[in-house]
């Protein structure tokens, strides 16, 4: 008999492990948790079981910090992760990279305790919602490029009322899709006003229907988180009218699918032409009416005025009378006149001998007034003094104090100049 060949325990050990590590380095392993522990180090120490068998697993500090869900026995989980071997106590181990529940209890029990969670932050709390803009300009849309979704949206808005639309292609479910909704999200949220690309007024997250399972994506917490801190409106539109995610409950309008997040998102056109055309046609018709109304009361008051004319022709009539006496009374007057005149012309003897006797009168006052007159008195041998200024010189004292004097005799004028008085008067006398 051939002897078999001989192996060290580390042999047996490694080899195993080669073996187990090459065949099982991806698995999906569906259990219940049960006897989970963590270490100081921050490490969870759990088994996976099901009614035949255990299978012990490890999850390392860095992945259980970013687990969804929270380690606890009596959990039912996918975990994902790949087998190895523990050759210090001949053992095989599963280690965990990823972990989510199983089965729709377990999922529902989960979405139950992140509610409660986000209700107690106010994640949820009206107060917080943004209300959705009439007529948005641009409409952003995170949803997958490749689906029925965005084609449904775009079709009902230019139905409605054509916009811009603006679309974030993303997954919509399975591993990852969640991380990349949410930075679609937080990405339409940073873009500027100004920039090439237009900042949507309001956002739709949309998704078709699907099971609990494919609809988990927005059941995640940092999409939720993501829509709690946008700054832009946003309507989600996941699933069937019946199916209801943790995004509705955050976001600020929730639309039963798609199509009615597009309704939700703009108006319709023809229905605002056809609001302003009856609201323009009932403007016209209440200021007809008004006017109407006022032409009724002008009427009404009408009736209790009196007549103007009548009223003015009494006074028509005293004004034709005040005229004719007027008139008549002018008429007295100037044949009055008239008659006085006549009398003063039958005595024309006594009349032309006052006229003569004034005519006489006036020749000797005005043969007094030439002989008055200043050429008449110069040519009888008087002077007429004056200073500089023609200001009439009376006495010697005014003219020593003039300086300058015009004598004025009937031929013409003499201008002098005082001298300084010595011991006798002296007058410089020189031509004008």
């Amino acid at each position: 008999m051939e002897e078999s060949k001989e192996y060290s325990v580390s042999e047996i050990s490694f080899a195993i492990k080669r073996c187990v590590e090459t065949t099982f380095h991806s698995v999906r392993v569906k259990g219940e948790i049960f006897g989970a522990k963590r270490a100081d180090s921050g490490h969870w120490y759990l088994s996976l079981k099901d009614e035949n068998a255990v299978l012990s697993a490890v999850c390392w500090k860095g992945v259980a910090l970013g687990l969804n869900v929270k380690i606890e026995d009596g959990l039912e989980v996918v975990a994902t992760g790949k087998i190895t071997t523990f050759a210090g106590k001949s053992s095989y181990q599963l280690v965990i990279e990823h972990l989510e529940p199983a089965g729709q209890g377990a999922l529902l029990k989960l979405l139950e305790e992140r509610k409660a969670q986000f209700l107690k932050e106010g994640l949820f709390d009206p107060a917080h919602k943004k209300p959705i803009p009439f007529l948005p300009q641009t409409i952003g849309v995170v949803t997958s490029a490749s689906g029925a979704v965005i084609r449904d949206i775009i079709h009902r808005v230019r139905d409605r009322f054509p916009v811009r639309i603006v679309v974030w292609p993303t997954p919509v479910q399975g591993n990852g899709a969640a991380p990349k909704i949410a930075a679609a999200i937080r990405g339409f949220n940073a873009l500027s006003q100004e920039g090439n690309l237009p900042k949507p007024d309001v956002l739709i997250v949309a998704r078709g229907g699907g099971s609990l399972e494919d609809l988990w994506a927005f059941n995640e917490e940092e999409v939720i988180r993501a829509v709690y801190d946008s700054h832009i409106p946003v309507i989600s539109a996941v699933g069937h009218e019946t199916d209801t995610m943790l995004i509705d409950y955050v976001a600020d309008k929730r639309a039963p699918t798609p199509t009615g997040a597009a309704e939700f998102a703009v108006p319709v056109k023809a229905e605002m032409v056809s609001a302003v055309h009856m609201l323009a046609a009932r403007q016209i018709n209440a200021a007809t009416r008004y006017l109407n109304v006022l032409k009724q009361q002008l009427t009404g008051l009408s009736r209790g005025i009196i007549n103007l004319n009548q009223v003015l022709s009494e006074y028509r009539q005293r004004f034709d009378e005040r005229v004719l006496r007027v008139n008549h009374a002018f008429k007295n007057y100037f044949l009055l006149r008239t008659q006085r005149l006549d009398a003063v012309g039958l005595k024309p003897y006594f009349l032309t001998h006052l006229i003569e006797k004034h005519k006489i009168s006036l020749s000797g006052l005005g043969a007094r007034l030439s002989a008055a007159s200043i050429d008449q008195v110069l040519k009888r041998g008087f002077a007429w003094v004056t200073d500089r200024h023609f200001n009439t010189v009376c006495d010697a004292t005014t003219a020593k104090k003039s300086g300058e004097l015009n004598i004025r005799f009937s031929d013409g004028i003499v201008k002098t100049k005082i001298a300084e008085e010595r011991d006798a008067r002296q007058f410089d006398l020189f031509d004008d």
